[in-house]
């Protein structure tokens, strides 16, 4: 029996998981129990480290914006990665300025050559940017390490 408030064949996802584009670009698709694409990504977090996500959290600047294409080019610590979708997220329209330092949830499309997701929720983080973008790399590595921590206490490091 399905939970209330969930539509019957709605796959339950996981929480998103907060990712440098570097990852992105080295994480490997997971297969299917049928052999299929779409399982998700697993992201090397380090020596022996690995994390499966599908749905991520990234914060960067935009470098570039194609409404007509429906997507921006985005700017982290570790490179650059393509936003699509942006279009068809509400209250969206704020963060879709070349300068602007904006917080992404999505999908995870493609990892290589350039690391694509299509987009869940956009935020514009401009207004304290020097702040979030110091706090980012903190972030992104203390939930990386909780994450590890839950799946495996002994894979973490003291």
């Amino acid at each position: 029996m399905d939970k209330p408030g969930n539509v019957t064949g709605e796959r339950k996802r996981a929480p998103p998981v907060k990712v440098f584009s570097s990852q992105l670009r080295t994480a490997t698709a997971l297969r299917g129990s049928s052999g299929d694409p779409g399982a998700g990504w697993v992201v090397k977090l380090g020596r022996d480290r690995f994390l499966q996500v599908s749905l991520v959290w990234m914060q960067g600047t935009v470098l570039e914006v194609e409404l007509a294409l429906n997507r921006m080019l985005l700017i982290d610590e570790t490179g650059t990665f393509t936003v699509q979708g942006i279009n068809g997220i509400p209250k969206g329209k704020p963060c879709l300025s070349s300068g602007k330092y904006v917080m992404v949830m999505g999908v995870i499309q493609a990892v290589s050559p350039e690391p694509l997701v299509r987009a869940v929720k956009l935020a514009d983080l401009s207004e304290h940017a020097a702040l979030h973008r110091q706090m980012w790399k903190l972030e992104v590595e203390e939930l990386q390490q909780v994450l590890v921590a839950r799946m495996d206490p002994a894979s973490v490091d003291p």
